[in-house]
């Protein structure tokens, strides 16, 4: 037995979590960039089309992590959820902030459009950074007046199952709200809503607290895989229905996500930690590729200088170009951040280790 100076209740962070984030950005890098550089030829490609049904599952694995990580990062100590609301909040609001941001078109653009209904939609577009930041708002809150594993468990599947189930009504109400609000919970070409998109999120969560007991790697690898495998078996006897607010559309990539989520967590620990810093970076990384591919403020980006004119083998190699470059940026931020802070102590920890065992 190993005593360290510290103990803390809190488990290690398994690498599987940030390697499945990390996963989800690769995949999201890619596919924007092939959707923008692609050209016609290249995308009827036998192969292109493969991978366009397997990209349905990019963004929805973002959210379903991300909602897991909001359960599986929180100590188990009573009041603990109180403690870091204040930091969970903080993190929603530059969440919202970074993701109106990216959709800042520019003064040329607001002044051309005038304030119309068209500059509102592009001002207020909603994207998937302000849906997992208005999802963690509400999920820090959750947490935080919810106390006791069964009551918590309870208001996450309500909304886990509730959201998608209710996107159908929510939409007829779209027309009669002001413009921000229609964006945020949703209507036709609102990209990320909150109706039904929050609903992966909260599917995330409720997946983390039922199975929070369970060690990391195998014992919530095979948890997950049962879930996943009964979520998906259940949409196979349901009737397909592929529409924006279909509820049957988000069980169905839950099932997905969550053997994904399986999958790499029967992956072995020192293979998950290659790719985990990616994943520790993914807000960063997807932040710098985005200006990148689709421009920013008015100024064109790669979708506008190159547009669809490349073929799958150079299309693939800028991707790759793009998602080391945002990487390199974001991993250098984060040094230089760390260097101009030197006064932040880290947190107080008391952590205990028992051999080779991953949870306390």
């Amino acid at each position: 037995m190993q005593l360290s100076s510290s103990f803390s209740l809190r488990p290690p962070r398994h690498p599987a979590l940030d390697a499945a984030r990390g996963f989800a950005v690769v995949a999201m890098v890619l596919g924007h960039t092939l959707d923008a550089l692609l050209s016609p030829a290249a995308r009827a490609d036998v192969w292109v089309q493969r991978y366009w049904e397997l990209r349905g599952i990019t963004a929805p694995l973002f959210l379903l992590v991300s909602g897991w990580a909001v359960v599986a990062a929180l100590d188990p100590r009573p009041g603990a959820a109180k403690a870091t609301f204040g930091r969970r909040m903080r993190r929603a609001l530059l969440l919202i902030f970074l993701g109106y941001l990216l959709h800042w078109p520019g003064w040329e653009t607001v002044q051309w459009l005038g304030w119309s209904e068209a500059l509102g939609s592009r001002l207020f577009a909603f994207d998937a950074l302000q849906c997992i930041g208005f999802s963690l708002m509400v999920g820090a809150a959750v947490l935080a007046l919810v106390t006791g594993n069964k009551a918590r468990i309870a208001v996450l599947a309500v909304l886990a199952v509730g959201i998608p189930l209710a996107s159908g009504a929510v939409w007829q109400l779209g027309p009669h709200l002001p413009i921000p609000l229609r964006q945020a919970l949703g209507v036709e070409g609102s990209h990320f809503p909150l109706f039904p998109w929050a609903g992966f999120f909260f599917a995330g969560a409720l997946s983390a607290q039922l199975f929070r007991l369970l060690r990391p790697g195998w014992p919530q690898g095979l948890a997950l895989a049962a879930l996943g495998a009964v979520v998906l078996g259940v949409t196979l006897r349901l009737p397909e229905d592929w529409s924006p607010t279909s509820a049957w559309l988000v069980a169905m990539r839950v099932g997905e996500g969550l053997l994904v989520l399986a999958a790499v967590s029967f992956v072995p620990v020192r293979l998950s930690r290659r790719l985990a810093p990616l994943g520790r970076l993914s807000l960063w990384v997807y932040v710098l590729h985005l200006p990148v591919v689709y421009g920013w403020a008015g100024t064109p980006g790669l979708a506008e200088r190159l547009g669809p004119s490349l073929e799958l083998g150079p299309a693939i190699l800028v991707g790759v170009g793009l998602l080391v470059a945002s990487y390199s940026v974001a991993r250098l931020g984060r040094w230089v951040r760390r260097l101009t802070r030197p006064w932040r102590p880290a947190a107080p920890s008391f952590r205990i280790s028992f051999g080779d065992s991953q949870r306390v």
